[in-house]
């Protein structure tokens, strides 16, 4: 009978929620893991509509956290305080950033920064099983964060916090991440480290050899003058930089620094990709050219080397640099899983009792 008990209650539903769901990069990750993704909550509009374009059965809030009450997202989905297995989010991290954060200034008077505390808000009301919260780095040593970890330990959570990168997981990119895991019905850890990192040459040749020549995304062209074009065609293939080129061949704002030496690079095709960030179709942004052709990666690249499967949609009407901030802001899915599904081990154990 105990046995037919814990066989019923490991069928039930994984239900979570995605606060600050940006285009679904969390809750893609999220359904990976085995997880019904319930709810979602996002305030741009852009993000929103590339979020239902991927994600329609699930319920999207769209509108300011601040202004949104937990109960009533719970009540809305069928849940009440204490059946939630996992709320996860990542607040805008921006005001987190590490170039922001050179002026403490300007870090600590970011209003986005106190979205940490709605963040709280909703596990305190909410009261879900688990909880993941991924960051930038810099939010480790913030003392809001402190005290949202200090919060959530005095409601009976246990918590774990690390900063790791996703390359170990999977994604096709070094990117570290701060990720905080908590848990009232287990002791939450980490994932553990995939065996081996997933190169830019099996990101770009997986799953067929070559990117779709129909898919819009990857045909979004770029405009360069014939003086960029010339230098990015100077760039030695397969890794190689600015710092290759002959003095005369740089440019005037190059000579004048001697930092952001990933400017005008290229990628690796036998590495992880560089960070992808908003600035990821722009050469003066980063290591973002092709390892071999004469060009910045295509957004479609750009999205694949966040963990972004092919098929995923986004409309071009939004324009380039509003989809490269989503896919630059984005959670890589494969990171997500790894983690989630960690947390999804504790939460079936605590359910078999």
């Amino acid at each position: 009978m105990v046995r037919a008990m814990n066989k019923n209650k490991s069928d039930q539903p994984l239900h979570a929620i995605d606060l600050f769901s940006g285009c679904g990069g969390l809750s893609l990750g999220l359904k990976r893991a085995g997880f019904t993704v319930a709810a979602a909550v996002e305030i741009d509009h852009k993000a929103q509509e590339t979020y239902r374009l991927n994600h329609p059965a699930v319920r999207l809030y769209g509108q300011d956290i601040r202004e949104l009450d937990p109960i009533t997202v719970l009540s809305e989905i069928g849940l009440r305080p204490g059946q939630l297995d996992l709320l996860a989010g990542c607040p805008p991290c921006q005001g987190f950033s590490r170039l922001r954060t050179r002026n403490k200034r300007i870090s600590v008077s970011d209003d986005r920064n106190d979205l940490v505390t709605d963040f709280l808000r909703f596990i305190v009301a909410m009261k879900p099983k688990t909880v993941m919260l991924e960051n930038v780095p810099a939010l480790a040593k913030d003392s809001r964060f402190l005290r949202m970890c200090q919060a959530i330990q005095g409601l009976g959570y246990q918590t774990v916090v690390r900063v790791l990168d996703a390359a170990d997981y999977s994604v096709p990119q070094r990117r570290k991440r701060l990720i905080m895991l908590a848990s009232n019905v287990h002791t939450p850890s980490p994932a553990s480290e995939a065996r081996r990192r997933v190169t830019v040459r099996q990101a770009f040749t997986g799953r067929g050899a070559s990117f779709a020549t129909r898919d819009k995304l990857h045909g979004m062209g770029e405009n360069r003058s014939k003086a960029v074009q010339e230098i990015i065609a100077m760039i030695p293939k397969d890794g190689g930089s600015r710092g290759d080129l002959a003095p005369k061949y740089r440019l005037e704002c190059h000579k004048r620094s001697n930092g952001f030496n990933d400017v005008y690079g290229r990628m690796s095709w036998d590495k992880v990709a560089p960070t992808i960030t908003s600035g990821c179709h722009n050469p003066s942004k980063g290591r973002f050219l092709h390892p071999s052709q004469d060009r910045t990666i295509t957004l479609r690249e750009a999205a694949v080397l966040q963990g972004f499967p092919r098929s995923y949609r986004f409309d071009v009407k939004h324009g380039k640099e509003s989809i490269a901030l989503m896919i630059g802001n984005a959670l890589p899915p494969p990171f997500i899983a790894a983690h989630a599904g960690a947390l999804k081990k504790g939460i079936l154990m605590a359910r078999a009792g």
